[in-house]
């Protein structure tokens, strides 16, 4: 498990307190983790996607900026300590059975989301008409990177 403190929030109730309650019970994963989708407040536009475990979300509430937890760096990741693409949470829900998360935020950096200079992670598309298969090329639906992460990051390798 990804984090020792889930008892920060709520138990988790009956499926009608849950599902029709206003008692914020979130169900985290066998992990400890709870899927969190990032769109900006403004234009709606979907950036990310990405986990949280109790203290993250925990700190998220909290502080108003979005802290993550890296499933590949298996540590607390605070959305633009290092890149300076800091999420602002304008709004947190979670869904109907309280297993997942949506934050609404405003940027402020680069306004990117994405680690490779992207607005979102979501750059690329699976072209219509694409047949399921090994041969599928993306297209890439942002062309322009609002920052070079190589000078952000140092050797992306």
């Amino acid at each position: 498990m990804t984090s020792s403190c889930p008892e920060i929030f709520a138990p988790r109730g009956s499926i009608e307190e849950i599902e029709h309650g206003l008692g914020f019970m979130p169900k985290f994963d066998a992990d400890g983790l709870l899927p969190v989708v990032a769109t900006d407040a403004e234009t709606g536009e979907f950036l990310m996607l990405a986990y949280m475990n109790a203290e993250a979300l925990a700190e998220t509430i909290t502080s108003r900026r979005a802290t993550y937890w890296s499933r590949s760096r298996n540590q607390i990741w605070r959305k633009g300590e290092t890149s300076g693409n800091v999420q602002h949470v304008v709004e947190i829900r979670t869904d109907c059975d309280q297993d997942a998360i949506w934050i609404r935020v405003k940027m402020e950096g680069h306004s990117a989301a994405c680690h490779m200079g992207y607005v979102s992670c979501f750059h690329r598309a699976v072209p219509e008409g694409s047949k399921a298969g090994p041969d599928i090329e993306l297209v890439r639906m942002e062309d322009r990177k609002t920052f070079d992460p190589g000078k952000v990051y140092g050797d992306m390798k």
